[in-house]
């Protein structure tokens, strides 16, 4: 994907192993927007369904080694059910294989869950649990 394409109006779907790599390459890449690998591991649903809905691009000046990203809005299933939001810098070669949603209704669902739920921060607050930012 060229950098001067418009960016992607699609929303992704991607399980907690996908979900674990995808944070792992941010991490190992230093990208911006990222979860921490092993809180995203000690708290995803591990046959939960995540999606990806990009937001913006990114890139990381001055390193002109990493490429653009795609700032996407996560919205991650955690082990008890819960939605959580958060963002995640994917580049654009991990982002375009991945699966989309199907339907209309469930990318109109997604984007409500976005609106509705709380952060990782806020959750964190809430919960009282140790920090899941990267």
């Amino acid at each position: 994907m060229h950098i001067d394409h418009p960016l992607p109006r699609e929303v992704k779907v991607i399980d907690s192993a996908s979900l674990c790599r995808l944070e792992e390459r941010a991490c190992d890449l230093s990208l911006n927007s990222r979860l921490d690998p092993a809180w995203v591991q000690a708290n995803a649903a591990p046959d939960g369904t995540h999606y990806l809905w990009p937001a913006v691009w990114n890139s990381l000046f001055p390193r002109s080694d990493v490429p653009r990203q795609l700032r996407c809005e996560l919205l991650m299933t955690l082990r008890g059910g819960e939605r959580v939001v958060s963002f995640l810098d994917v580049l654009p070669d991990d982002f375009t294989p991945l699966p989309r949603v199907t339907s209309r209704d469930e990318g109109m669902e997604v984007g409500r869950l976005l609106d509705r739920s709380p952060s990782v921060r806020e959750w964190l607050r809430r919960e009282g649990g140790g920090s899941g930012l990267g």
